[in-house]
């Protein structure tokens, strides 16, 4: 552990538990070279840990364990109707790693999952096996960090770069890899494609402080976009989600100028914007955890999913489309 790069994952990982069928995988061995001192413990199945009763998911969270295993099943999944698809007729989403390094507190993750601890398939081919069948009977817009952060965890699998490189030989592929990390120089050595995006969600400081723990700063994630933007990667901002807190005009107007202070609005692809929302029994699983203000709002429900109050909700969005298109054309900007 004390040879380990990332600073943040240092104190995480003092076991890792390992799926006795991919013991040998090439990037299980990556995975495990990097963690020289963590106790190795061989298992069956990767539930056996991360989907046991009666978990502790606040202590799990000081100290995450890993556990790494082989994907089986199905490996693309239907975009969900919470996310943008950008106009994109074929939108999927694919899961490598399942839960996150950071901790916001309105991270739909701490609903999903019973578990902190983070899993890792590493069968990576397999998912490029999947794709390349779905591509030989139409185009795809793939996400692929949607149960996680994969820029973040780079420097302990290279799931990104890999994700990148294959992808630049697949023209009816489009990926976006969205990402709250500053870590931009795992990507310095590679060629920017054309049918790769790089998507990063931004926050008001404030609400970095207050709810996005254990994530860069906003002026470190800035700086990271614009070194990303200078070496001609497609660069999606995401203002998602909207927060509704004390001050909250205040706080996302300055938040608006900073960003477009430091960014060139003409140099982003494009800008999603949406407010905090939530399936219902992922909000139901939070409230049994979590007692602070994001999972106790009194939030309205429509159709299974929860979110501000519709005058509440309007209000917040007129406002912050109102104060971006101050900046970028509402043509480029994808509101859910």
């Amino acid at each position: 552990m004390k040879n380990s790069k990332n600073s943040l994952l240092a104190k995480h990982f003092s076991h890792i538990y390992i799926e006795r069928e991919i013991i040998s995988h090439p990037i299980t061995k990556i995975i495990l070279d990097k963690f020289p001192n963590s106790v190795l413990v061989e298992i069956d199945n990767y539930k056996e840990v991360f989907s046991r009763p009666r978990q502790n998911y606040k202590l799990q969270e000081i100290s995450k364990k890993l556990i790494l295993a082989k994907k089986k099943g199905e490996f693309l999944y239907p975009g969900p109707p919470l996310c943008h698809d950008f106009g994109y007729n074929h939108f999927y989403y694919t899961s490598l790693i399942l839960n996150c390094i950071f901790s916001c507190d309105y991270c739909f993750l701490k609903g999903m999952y019973s578990s902190a601890n983070i899993v890792i398939f590493v069968n990576i081919e397999d998912y490029f096996e999947e794709i390349d069948s779905v591509l030989k009977r139409h185009p795809l817009y793939l996400s692929v960090s949607y149960d996680t952060d994969i820029m973040a965890f780079e420097k302990i699998v290279p799931f990104c770069t890999m994700f990148i490189e294959y992808a630049t030989s697949r023209k009816d592929l489009t990926i976006e890899i969205r990402t709250k990390t500053a870590n931009y120089e795992v990507l310095q050595s590679l060629k920017p494609p054309e049918n790769v995006i790089l998507a990063w969600t931004l926050s008001p400081q404030e609400i970095i402080e207050e709810f996005e723990h254990k994530t860069p700063s906003l002026s470190a994630r800035l700086d990271a976009i614009k070194k990303a933007i200078e070496n001609e990667w497609n660069v999606r901002l995401c203002f998602d989600p909207i927060l509704f807190t004390n001050n909250w005009k205040e706080i996302y107007l300055k938040f608006i100028n900073n960003v477009f202070e430091e960014i060139q609005p003409s140099k982003i692809t494009d800008i999603s914007v949406g407010v905090f929302r939530i399936p219902k029994d992922f909000l139901k699983r939070m409230k049994k955890v979590f007692k602070n203000e994001i999972p106790l709002f009194p939030y309205e429900e429509e159709n299974g999913v929860f979110t501000y109050p519709y005058e509440l909700k309007k209000e917040m969005m007129d406002f912050f489309i109102s104060n971006l298109s101050k900046f970028v054309p509402k043509s480029k900007i994808f509101v859910i």
